[in-house]
């Protein structure tokens, strides 16, 4: 019987048709329902970001404004040449137009930031998304802004890594890319974007760390440049010079990869020896006092808005002549200094033993004592009787001997108190000699000022507040009231002039005394400066000689009342200068910029003029806001009659011949040099006034708090030598000035009379008795018969 099983084996299972159909079925209908679903995800998601931009859309600020891009520019203040003298504002910024860009920094800066920019419509997608991921995933951003991103970002946007703040740049990003071209978008990034040091754009940043314009950076130096938008602080030349180079070197690859520049240009670039500025700008004009004057000025009138609008304000100083009058007072303050005992070392450090740590030492106690120009700060090292060793915050050591310790001796002597000794550890400060040799000094405690005016018009040509703004940025010169001392004197003199003296009248040069009953208050009596009494002597030898008695005498005969009235002509403040005797001295209270204008009176011929700063002030791009017109002398208001101011220039002129500042002309080799030495009770203060033709500057020099210079220390001893070493400069090529004698003078016998009082002789002397009078009177007329009684009343003891 046959096995049915074996024929059954070979039939197909009718059942498993089924099955498989009813699993494709399956599989179909969960594919369909897979991609209905990610259809529907993928239209809410659509339909999402529809939403979300068409809210967000209408509240994106408004960027129209970027078509005519203002950013916030600084104030800046410049000589009358163009010389930068300040900058006021929050932000460095050169605005720069994108056809005055080289090309080598664009080429730089697409290299490494968007090198298919003008290629692309302004968004990066691949890199958006990748952004997106990243910072969903909690991990390091994988950003890929491009320019446009990163202006809309900047401009507009914070930091902040969300999807709200991608979205609002994504659309700003459109919004600019539509508005404007693609010029525009780049010259907005290359002004707006920060790159450390507050430098704002790549010109402000060209000047802060190579210290020249944006048109003359090499690739190399472009390259550089380009590395600091990522990260201005890890990207720094100045303080991260490893990374920044590394930077350099990858950005210069870039470039040549993109095509900017050849292999040999790239081979060169990276060889290239970069300058970078690690200090302060040395070569900008010191006339901190200047442009802290004009930003006071422009705030006045502008307010907050001075620091945005990119305000430029070219004033009147005279470049050479600031700097001029920057070193001479420097130097004669140091000169001062050098005569002063040593006070002892600004700090003690204790200095391990290390290489390393010596170092990281001086370093930290040096940022705290940094140089204050050419007076530099070190720390001791070794020190002995006969040597200092020093070491520098730049790592340089140097050595101090012979003549360079004399100043700082009492502080190498064995019993030199501990605040006083020189040890290691000690923080000092040294200067360079003229001979180039180290000397050991220290940062002064008095104060000067230096002013200069062009007498013609009180234009200011020059002027020095103090001995270092950093320091202390009180104007000395504009806000420093002082005793004027025997500076004073002219003022007193010219009033003579016009009550009938003259440069021949003979005064008695002998003690006064003034008891309480004359004063009101406590015995008074004057003393001359060096103590001696000459007796009788003219007018003009009283005044170069600056005889005190000479002076009062003088002013008891015009009247203190009359003199105070006087002295207004010249711009003083009467109130400053109470009418009493002790004015002839210069007991009041001026200001060296007050003295300054007064003496341009004698200087100009007579004539009041008021001084000014600022001659024209334009916007960033130069068009001009405001203009002074430099007025012409003879239409300001006369102050004193013309031969009035003559005589005086005689008188003036006598004391820089043979006077007290007979160094002038001795030292200038030339006559036309007029002025007067001014020394106050005790030592106070120190002054020299005086002018030439075109220009008149004042020299002060004293403590803050008043106290006594020294006593040998005078107007001609230490102001004296700052007013000639700036005039050297300042006249440099000026030719000698003959003055023209005015109608109403004459000459007689070699000296200067008003005409009416030269047709008359026998005047008799002032301060003599009958007997006593000199017998060589010069002869003028007398002055009305009640003046004449009331000199001879006043003076016959």
């Amino acid at each position: 019987m046959p096995p049915s099983s074996s024929k059954s084996s070979n039939k197909p299972d009718s059942s498993s048709a089924p099955a498989r159909t009813t699993w494709l079925r399956w599989l179909v209908r969960a594919a369909l329902w897979m991609a209905g679903l990610a259809t529907a995800a993928a239209l809410g998601v659509a339909l999402t970001i529809a939403v979300a931009l068409a809210v967000a859309y209408p509240n994106l600020p408004d960027v129209s404004d970027l078509a005519d891009y203002r950013p916030k520019l600084p104030l800046r203040v410049y000589s009358a040449e163009g010389a930068l003298l300040g900058e006021f504002g929050e932000e460095r910024r050169n605005l720069t137009p994108i056809g005055e860009i080289p090309q080598v920094m664009k080429d730089a800066v697409l290299a490494i930031e968007d090198a298919r920019f003008f290629q692309h419509g302004g968004v990066d997608y691949k890199g958006v998304i990748r952004a997106g991921l990243a910072n969903l995933g909690r991990v390091k951003s994988q950003g890929a802004s491009t320019i446009t991103m990163q202006v809309a970002r900047n401009v507009y946007l914070s930091s902040e890594k969300t999807f709200t703040r991608k979205i609002y740049e994504i659309l700003l990003t459109f919004k600019l890319e539509h508005l404007l071209t693609k010029d525009q978008i780049l010259e907005i990034y290359m002004n707006q974007i920060y790159l450390g040091n507050r430098a704002y754009g790549f010109a402000a940043a060209s000047e802060a760390y190579f210290g020249k314009p944006l048109k003359s950076v090499s690739v190399a130096e472009a390259a550089m440049l380009a590395g600091l938008p990522k990260a201005p602080s890890a990207y720094n030349p100045i303080s991260n010079p490893k990374r920044a180079r590394s930077r350099q070197l990858y950005i210069i690859e870039r470039m040549e990869e993109n095509g900017f520049i050849t292999a040999e240009q790239a081979t060169g670039a990276k060889k290239e020896e970069l300058k970078i500025r690690s200090g302060p700008d040395n070569t900008r004009i010191h006339a901190e006092y200047v442009a802290e004057m004009a930003r006071q000025l422009i705030f006045t009138q502008y307010g907050n808005e001075a620091y945005t609008r990119g305000l430029n304000v070219y004033t009147t100083l005279n470049a050479a002549e600031q700097e001029a009058a920057y070193g001479a007072l420097r130097r004669g303050i140091m000169d001062y200094e050098r005569r002063q005992q040593y006070r002892g070392p600004e700090k003690f450090v204790v200095l391990p033993t290390a290489a390393q740590e010596v170092e990281d030492a001086i370093d930290d106690a040096l940022a705290n004592h940094p140089d204050n120009g050419d007076v530099l700060s070190a720390v001791v090292l070794e020190a002995s009787p006969r040597k200092i060793v020093a070491a520098r915050a730049s790592g340089d050591t140097l050595e101090i001997t012979g003549d360079g310790l004399k100043p700082a001796q009492s502080g190498l002597s064995d019993k030199a108190p501990p605040n006083i000794k020189i040890r290691r550890g000690a923080v000092i400060r040294v200067v360079k000699t003229p001979k180039n040799a180290w000397e050991i000094t220290q940062l002064p405690e008095v104060e000067g000022a230096l002013v200069a005016l062009d007498p013609r018009s009180g234009a200011i040509r020059a002027l020095v507040g103090g001995f270092d703004f950093d320091k202390n940025k009180f104007n000395h010169a504009a806000q420093a009231w002082r005793q004027p001392g025997s500076s004073f004197k002219p003022f007193i003199y010219s009033a003579a002039l016009e009550k009938g003296f003259t440069p021949a009248t003979v005064i008695n040069d002998a003690p006064l005394f003034f008891d309480a009953g004359v004063t009101g208050g406590q015995p008074w009596e004057p003393k001359n400066y060096d103590g001696k009494y000459d007796g009788p002597m003219s007018m003009r030898t009283g005044l170069a000689k600056s005889k005190n008695m000479i002076s009062i005498r003088i002013l008891q005969a015009v009247g203190p009342k009359t003199a105070q009235e006087w002295v207004s002509r010249f711009g003083f403040d009467a109130e400053k200068h109470p009418a009493y005797l002790t004015m002839a001295l210069g007991a009041g209270s001026v200001t060296p910029l007050q003295m300054a204008t007064a003496y341009s009176v004698f200087a100009n011929g007579g004539y009041r003029v008021n001084p000014w700063l600022i001659a024209k002030v334009t916007d960033h791009k130069g068009r001009v806001i405001s203009e002074t017109t430099p007025p012409v002398t003879s239409e300001q208001p006369r102050a004193i009659d013309a031969r009035n101011a003559f005589v005086m220039n005689s008188l003036l002129q006598e004391v820089t011949r043979s006077g007290t500042a007979a160094r002038a002309q001795a030292t200038l080799k030339r006559p036309d040099l007029y002025g007067k030495t001014g020394t106050t009770n005790d030592s106070v203060d120190a002054w020299f006034a005086g002018y030439q033709p075109t220009i008149a500057a004042v020299t002060w020099i004293g403590y803050d708090t008043p106290r006594n210079l020294g006593s040998r220390e005078t107007g001609g001893g230490l102001s004296l030598p700052v007013w000639i070493s700036f005039m050297e400069r300042a006249l440099k090529g000026v030719p000698v000035m003959e003055p023209t004698v005015p109608a109403g003078v004459v000459n007689v016998g070699g000296e200067w009379f008003y005409e009416e009082y030269a047709r008359n002789s026998g005047i008799p002397s002032v301060g003599l008795d009958d007997r006593s009078a000199s017998p060589a009177v010069a002869p003028h007329a007398p002055p009305p018969t009640e003046e004449r009684n009331r000199i001879l009343d006043l003076f016959r003891n």
